[in-house]
């Protein structure tokens, strides 16, 4: 595809892709990112130029992009919601209260160094309570996968938590 047809699209269908993302969302600020990174995939890609073709691409790309934007924030608010600590502060002395947001605020930064597969599987598994199996059925994967998501974040915790045992 010519930077010319390129550009061709673009002014005809970025609005019209935009659109439909905000209407799906109801952020215009979501919806124009979105419409940004669909079309550089599309740049990226380097389809043939087909009208028709490219178009029905395009809110393919849009549709997916959105979606993956969707469960990413999914997730993100399940693990902010999951970090709520309980501490009864009267009975903690200051030494311990600052020991536990040291804690604290390692395990939040190492569940945002997490993969979104493997934060995906690890809070469904310890925060959800659902088995191996269950995950996999779930996500669509095999519990080969699961194991293996669930084994990479329990090292990165055991890293980030300093924990030997």
């Amino acid at each position: 595809m010519t930077k010319g047809e390129f550009k061709e699209l673009f002014d005809e269908q970025f609005d019209r892709i935009r659109n439909y993302i905000y209407y799906r969302s109801g952020d215009k600020e979501l919806a124009t990112d979105i419409a940004q990174d669909v079309f550089m995939k599309f740049w990226e890609k380097d389809f043939e130029f087909h009208p028709q073709k490219n178009v029905g691409l395009l809110y393919k790309l849009a549709t997916d992009l959105f979606i993956s934007r969707y469960r990413h924030s999914k997730t993100e608010d399940n693990y902010k919601s999951f970090v709520q600590f309980k501490l009864n502060d009267e009975t903690i002395q200051p030494d311990e209260l600052m020991e536990y947001e040291q804690l604290k605020n390692k395990y939040e930064k190492a569940l945002t160094e997490m993969s979104e597969k493997q934060r995906t599987v690890f809070l469904l598994s310890r925060h959800d309570g659902f088995k191996q199996a269950e995950i996999a059925e779930q996500l669509g994967i095999s519990i080969k996968a699961v194991e293996k998501r669930m084994k990479n974040a329990l090292s990165l915790l055991r890293l980030r938590l300093n924990y030997n045992g």
